[in-house]
């Protein structure tokens, strides 16, 4: 008879005890610490190199910079400039336009200058103010001001353009640079003390705002040959002269650099902003 062996699954419990983990010698253990130990070794110097590295390599570049120090603030310098350059091509400086007799309304103008194109100024002139002083050119020399015509008794735009002037002596009381002047248009009725109790009344600053009478014929003359603005050139009569409600700009070289009306709150706003500007081109003219 033949034997056949018999094989049999070897038990849970066996198998338990077969495989169980044994615990570690002291031999592996004293490995694991010694390996341990070996990398903490190794991260240190690792860390070490790494921060002599950064260190090493800050000195470079501080080396590099003290090397080429005085060529990277000649390129910082050129730089400033070329973006400054840059900037007033995009953003012009702001102007306003010299006006010439040919730039203004014919009607305003005397025929015998609307010709002129180029270097036109307010004329010479030699008038009276309020306080019966003598007014001439010389006391508007190097000043910006604002020029216009009126006559006492007038009862149509004349107040309004008087308030307007009296909001820009409130504004330019305490400025040097700007001055008023307004010349009537009535010589014969607005005498010096016609101009006086008018100057009380609307609390003109003397020496802010001169009031002025004179020779009728030159005050005409400066209306239609150097402000350019009044429309006709008038016929004797008392109140032949028909004046416009304009607001003349006049620069510190005599020169008219805009038009306002004289009765539009929103002009005299515009006038004051102008001045602004004004006061700019000049500060540059000067340099």
């Amino acid at each position: 008879m033949k034997c056949k062996a018999q094989y049999s699954i070897p038990s849970r419990a066996f198998a338990t005890r077969f495989f169980r983990v044994q615990p570690p010698s002291k031999e592996l253990k004293h490995a694991a610490l010694s390996l341990t130990q070996k990398l903490l070794i190794f991260n240190n110097k690792a860390r070490a190199c790494s921060l002599k590295c950064v260190i090493l390599h800050k000195k470079k570049m501080l080396q590099f910079f003290a090397k080429y120090k005085f060529f990277a603030v000649v390129m910082f310098v050129l730089s400033a400039i070329i973006v400054t350059a840059i900037y007033q091509l995009k953003v012009p400086e702001p102007n306003l336009p010299i006006y010439q007799p040919s730039m203004v309304n014919k009607e305003l103008v005397d025929t015998t200058v609307q010709y002129i194109r180029k270097y036109h100024k307010i004329a010479d002139f030699k008038l009276i103010n309020q306080n019966g002083d003598t007014i001439t050119q010389e006391d508007y020399a190097g000043k910006i001001y604002i020029a216009d015509f009126f006559f006492t008794t007038c009862q149509t735009i004349c107040p309004i353009m008087t308030d307007h002037m009296a909001k820009l002596q409130e504004v330019y009381k305490n400025d040097d640079e700007v001055m008023l002047l307004s010349h009537t248009v009535t010589p014969d009725i607005d005498t010096v003390a016609q101009l006086k109790r008018y100057a009380l009344k609307k609390g003109v600053i003397d020496s802010k705002w001169n009031l002025v009478t004179g020779d009728k014929k030159q005050i005409y003359d400066l209306a239609r040959k150097s402000y350019c603005v009044a429309k006709t050139q008038g016929d004797g009569g008392p109140y032949d002269m028909i004046h416009t409600e304009n607001f003349t700009l006049i620069d510190n070289k005599r020169r008219i650099r805009k038009f306002y009306d004289g009765t539009d709150p929103e002009a005299i706003d515009e006038l004051i902003e102008d001045v602004k500007t004004l006061k700019k081109i000049q500060a540059r003219e000067k340099k």
